[in-house]
């Protein structure tokens, strides 16, 4: 028998460890099944869960389970990359840490990399247990690793097919770069925040003395009416020790009031040098001076009107962000670490009068998000793909319908990255990685090849004699791997029976914030080297944030760890939540309360299960949904093909939350509720044919609702299969590779529909009536149908009893009037009369009800106006602005909730 109460302590790790060792998480083996195929989108070795993957995973796991219910050949391709920095970084913290005083560079190359092996070994990848512990039901027998050797070997090939299509080539081009780590890095490593800074107001004297007349103040049509003499140009900028790189001073080519000194020169103070002042676009003549240093080696910006003008690049620093040795850089300040210099650069230029002002102001500042350092846009030699030529195929294939985005807003998005793409930068200055396959001769002649010997051959053919040969240092950004996942995992560059069947894959499950980091690489490389896309959907998913709306994070401390969840709650009840609250562009706001509400709901699907196991509901044989005779049964199958139909079509659009909501009012309201009620008088009954078919539908709709309710809810599910299997016929195998229900729209009945509708909708109405006047609970009330049709009599006298107890009556029956002193609804034409003198008072009543509507009015005006205010709507935060508009919505329920009961105490 079924016990009181599901634990999921016991029951989760015992159904996980079943299904894998079964093999249910293969794919099914039958030619004649569909292939479905995602692939995990692999989350760094070093890594643990947090609620995002949480999020991510439960909803490729519900397509996986649906699909595999539906009778596909199911792949989902598990795996984890393998994070150059993080995993560099954890690694290197070790070594710190050991009291050895040994670091990577003591070590070696090969020897700190069979470090960096030991710990993957030992600590790598505990993410992906976390992911059982979710549920997760991965083919965890194919597990791949971005550095594994099948995968290494199609990242030398893709290296060296696209180098000799002239797609991969070196280049000097400005990167973030980390002076702690000493590398490059990618745009999704730099965590912008915005902190308290500084404008420093710098003057740069003109050439020679030279002077003109600079407008000071202006009439009400913005024309000059005050000049004053200036003999230098005031320029603006929140990193003074740059100012040494500058090439030149940029002003707008509409900005008149530098009209008279544009081709003019000025003297970079401290570096004693001429610049040129040039016109260029990108300044903008209402923002500060409206005139910008261009310091084109050490800013995105500054670079790109460097090389559209011609303008000379200084690097001033080297890789540990330290004031460079070099020529441009007055003898002062090399070696300096760039924060001592941006001290001393500002105390000099005081010193020679040519500080204006120091503005205090909040800026923007970018930080390596591993070592926590300020990133530095530097100029440097790296290795870059053609990334604009390899958008072209990736492009097409989203415009003519062979990858769709879901939401199709995201269209937008990867086109506006895909159209605009910059040269994408692959290299990174460190150990652990896909060492670059490229090696230079003496000479520094390159040879790319996918192995050392290759590089020797080359070497050979090119110089006629073999010759040393020093490989380069760097390894690849791990996107470039990871872009290969889709066909790399199903084992190309061999041309294997799974590549064959599973690719292209169907859907990818990902969130917006790698569209261009991943989707955007799997997209180019995969139309590249397969020729097809590597997906034919990509579902983006939202965000999770706290129950206020605000994004979590640690500083805020307002994060919830997913493992902390599963214990409280289990991991079914966190599966439901974050699917039912996965609306398609709306971000999730998660609470507790709201994990603590679905774990109910599971609850209520145990103790419903209980109650149908204790009343020998079961099916013995095979079961004819088209075979019941009772009216109840006929209406509950066919709910039940409504559910179906529901969940079926919610699902195969991805509106993940319709799919559980449809689930969640099928289960609790309709089942539970009320037919679960309905059938009560007939399981105690004395007709044993109609108690035999109640058993049957009642066992039979619940199997219907495990299978549906498995891909969310697997654990209770199949925990609750195998108990109710435990009478009845024997269990064919585990739920979890059970057939997905396939009911025809013909089982529902209209007549039984109407019926039990009629029912149902008589006894809310009543019940609602109750709660909205305060009738106490306990007491006992008559209900009238007055001016009701025949059918509608016919119903009521046919289930009174059942009526009468649901709705808590005293007695229900026909009347032609209404007595005084009574409430009423209409229902299909009829009135209900709920006399309610001595019960209720009506007048004090209706006085309450008048205030609350007017209390509740006066709040409703007063948000009306906050949401109607464009200053509040756009300086308030988004969660603050979507709070209010959630108040405003429960107001007006609350009044129009409000508003109907008064109606019926007045009519």
């Amino acid at each position: 028998m079924i016990e009181t109460t599901f634990n999921p302590k016991e029951v989760e790790p015992r159904w996980s460890k079943a299904w894998e060792d079964s093999g249910a998480f293969k794919p099914k083996a039958d030619p004649k099944a569909d292939p479905f195929c995602i692939v995990i989108p692999p989350p760094n070795v070093t890594g643990s869960l947090h609620i995002g993957h949480a999020l991510n995973n439960t909803l490729q796991d519900v397509l996986v389970r649906f699909e595999r219910l539906r009778g596909k050949s199911v792949l989902w391709q598990p795996g984890t990359d393998h994070a150059g920095i993080a995993t560099q970084m954890v690694v290197e913290r070790q070594l710190a840490q050991s009291g050895a005083n040994e670091d990577r560079r003591s070590l070696g190359r090969e020897e700190f990399l069979k470090r960096v092996w030991s710990w993957k070994e030992e600590s790598g990848g505990a993410i992906l247990n976390q992911l059982r512990r979710l549920g997760a039901s991965c083919d965890w027998s194919r597990e791949r690793f971005t550095m594994d050797e099948g995968l290494s070997q199609a990242v030398l090939k893709v290296f060296v097919q696209l180098y000799k299509e002239g797609l991969i080539y070196k280049d000097k081009r400005l990167v973030n770069w980390d002076p702690h780590f000493e590398t490059a890095i990618s745009d999704l490593e730099v965590e912008n925040r915005e902190v308290q800074g500084h404008f420093w107001h710098f003057k740069y004297p003109l050439e020679n003395g030279e002077t003109y007349e600079f407008p000071i103040a202006f009439d009400e049509e913005g024309k000059p009416t005050e000049w004053e003499t200036r003999n230098y140009i005031a320029i603006a900028t929140t990193r003074p020790e740059t100012m040494l790189g500058d090439g030149a001073v940029a002003v707008h080519p509409s900005d008149a009031r530098y009209a008279p000194i544009v081709g003019k020169r000025v003297l970079l103070p401290l570096a004693d040098r001429y610049i040129p002042i040039i016109v260029d676009e990108y300044p903008d003549p209402d923002f500060g001076s409206g005139a910008v240093k261009i310091t084109g080696a050490h800013d995105f910006n500054d670079y790109q009107v460097a090389r559209r003008n011609n303008i000379p690049l200084y690097i001033l620093m080297d890789t540990k962000g330290r004031m460079a040795d070099a020529e441009h850089v007055p003898a002062k300040y090399r070696g300096l670490d760039r924060f001592e210099a941006r001290k001393q650069v500002v105390e000099d230029i005081e010193a020679i009068g040519l500080l204006d002002r120091i503005e205090n102001k909040k800026i923007m500042q970018p930080f390596g998000d591993r070592s926590g350092v300020v990133i530095e846009p530097m100029l440097t030699d790296q290795w870059y793909v053609n990334a604009g030529e390899l958008a072209k195929d990736a492009i097409a294939a989203v415009e003519t319908g062979k990858t769709k985005f879901v939401p199709e807003a995201w269209t937008k998005t990867y086109y506006q990255w895909m159209r605009n793409i910059e040269p994408w930068c692959v290299s990174r200055q460190l150990w652990w990685g896909h060492r670059i396959p490229a090696w230079y001769g003496p000479d520094g002649h390159t040879f790319v090849e996918q192995s050392g010997d290759a590089a020797k051959s080359a070497a050979r053919k090119h110089y006629g004699k073999d010759v040393p040969l020093r490989q380069d240092e760097d390894v690849l950004d791990t996107w470039f791997s990871s872009g290969l996942w889709p066909f790399s995992t199903l084992g190309w560059p061999q041309n294997t029976s799974e590549l064959k069947k599973f690719y292209p894959t169907s859907t990818l499950v990902t969130a917006h914030d790698i569209i261009f980091f991943w989707v955007a690489r799997m997209m180019m490389l995969g139309m590249h080297f397969m020729k097809e896309v590597p997906f034919n959907e990509v579902y983006i998913h939202a965000l999770v944030r706290d129950a206020k709306g605000q994004k979590m994070s640690k500083s805020k401390g307002n994060t919830m760890d997913p493992l902390d969840l599963i214990d409280k709650f289990g991991a079914d009840a966190l599966r439901f939540t974050l699917a039912a609250m996965a609306a398609q562009g709306r971000d999730i706001k998660l609470s507790e309360q709201r994990i603590e509400g679905y774990r109910n709901f599971g609850t209520k699907l145990w103790n419903a299960s209980r109650f149908a196991q204790m009343n020998e509901c079961a099916v013995w044989d095979e079961y004819d949904p088209r075979s019941p005779e009772q009216t109840v049964n006929k209406w509950i199958v066919g709910e039940t093909a409504k559910a179906a139909a529901a969940v079926t079509r919610e699902l195969e659009a991805r509106r993940f939350n319709e799919a559980a909501g449809a689930l969640y009012k099928f289960v609790w309201n309709v089942y539970c509720d009320w037919y679960l009620e309905f059938i009560k008088p007939l399981l105690n009954g004395e007709a044993e044919k109609a108690k035999i078919e109640t058993r049957r539908t009642a066992a039979w709709v619940l199997d219907q609702i495990l299978i549906m309710l498995h891909p969310f809810m697997p654990f209770i599910t199949e925990e609750l299969w195998t108990r109710l299997g435990e009478f009845g016929a024997k269990r064919k195998g585990m739920l979890i590779v059970e057939a997905w229900p396939n009911l025809s729209g013909d089982l529902i009945d209209p007549s039984a529909e109407a019926e039990i509708d009629w029912m149902v909708r008589l006894i809310e109405e009543t019940r609602s009536t109750r709660s909205e006047l305060n009738v106490p609970a306990g007491a006992k009330i008559p209900l009238l149908l007055i001016g009701a049709d025949a059918p509608s009599q016919t119903r009521l006298e046919r289930y009174q009893d059942l009526i009468d107890r649901m709705a808590r009556l005293e007695y229900s029956t026909s009347a032609d009037a209404a007595p005084k002193g009574s409430v009423t609804f209409v229902i299909d034409g009829a009135t209900v009369a709920l006399p309610l003198q001595g019960v209720v008072d009506l007048p004090a009543e209706s006085a309450r009800l008048t205030k609350e509507i007017a209390k509740l009015n006066g709040e409703l005006s007063k948000m009306d106006a906050k949401l109607g205010n464009a200053d509040f709507i756009g300086k308030a935060p988004e969660e603050v602005v979507e709070e209010l508009r959630e108040r405003r919505e429960d107001a007006a329920a609350s009044v129009a909730k409000l508003s109907h009961a008064l109606k019926q105490i007045s009519a």
